[in-house]
């Protein structure tokens, strides 16, 4: 489990940028992005819920072919690419990219706004590949290459983590059928 591509922007609707490292900042997001700036198209949503995204690089391979255009994973307005990753299985759970601690809190299927910006009709193809979203509860330096990994409670809870009632609860994203 790997993450091969970081990207952000920092302003809404601009063209997403590969950088090769970056820094997670804890309850912000990916330093530098547009969320984490605190703009973004979707900025009025929940913190935890806009801090971060990811999506799989196979998912976005497969979408690219059913809808017959070259889609690159930055197209997909997304942050961290990984490969390896059942992502949808993050959610609810945390995990950490290289000594991060991050927790999914949700789904994250694609929006119209991500048709507008591209020119092509992806809502149907990516809703049930579009990743998830993240909060980032320990931040600190990611590059390609990190590994991606499933932390205990436990581990998460020595690390800082809120837990009992204080822990995360996520946002269930009933996707179309």
């Amino acid at each position: 489990m790997t993450l091969l591509e970081i990207w952000r922007t920092p302003e809404a609707a601009a063209p997403m940028q590969r950088v090769p490292a970056g820094r997670l900042v804890a309850g912000r997001g990916l330093e530098g992005d547009r969320y984490a700036l605190g703009g973004g198209t979707w900025a009025q949503y929940p913190d935890q819920e806009k801090q971060l995204t990811l999506v799989d690089v196979a998912d976005v391979a497969a979408v690219a072919a059913e809808v017959g255009v070259p889609l690159t994973p930055g197209d997909t307005r997304r942050n961290l690419v990984t490969t390896g990753v059942h992502l949808p299985s993050l959610v609810g759970r945390w995990f950490a990219v290289g000594d991060t601690l991050l927790f999914g809190t949700k789904r994250c299927p694609p929006c119209t706004h991500l048709e507008r910006l591209t020119g092509v009709r992806l809502v149907k193809a990516l809703a049930a590949r579009g990743g998830v979203n993240a909060a980032v509860f320990l931040g600190g330096r990611i590059t390609e290459g990190d590994v991606v990994r499933l932390v205990s409670e436990d581990e998460a809870a020595g690390r800082g983590a809120p837990t009992g009632p204080d822990r995360p609860v996520p946002r269930i994203v009933a996707l179309p059928d």
